[in-house]
């Protein structure tokens, strides 16, 4: 897992395609999202991602993400 900071650009798979979005939040304690707890802690953080294409806002571990580098064209 790459070192995550808010800001960067990353990429995940979702069940349809690959989406890509930005950091805006690192979670390190449990909360609820959209009905659902989500378990992070300093140990393993979660990710508050914004989608590019759709301005979705998600939570993902670290793990299921990948930093890139740019915008895909």
């Amino acid at each position: 897992m790459a070192n995550l900071r808010i800001g960067n650009l990353v990429a995940w798979n979702s069940e349809a395609c690959r989406v890509t979005g930005v950091i805006i939040s690192k979670i390190t304690s449990a909360v609820v999202f959209k009905g659902y707890r989500r378990h992070a802690s300093r140990a393993e953080p979660q990710y508050l991602i914004k989608s590019d294409k759709t301005d979705h806002i998600a939570i993902h571990k670290g793990t299921a993400l990948r930093k890139i580098r740019k915008r895909p064209r």
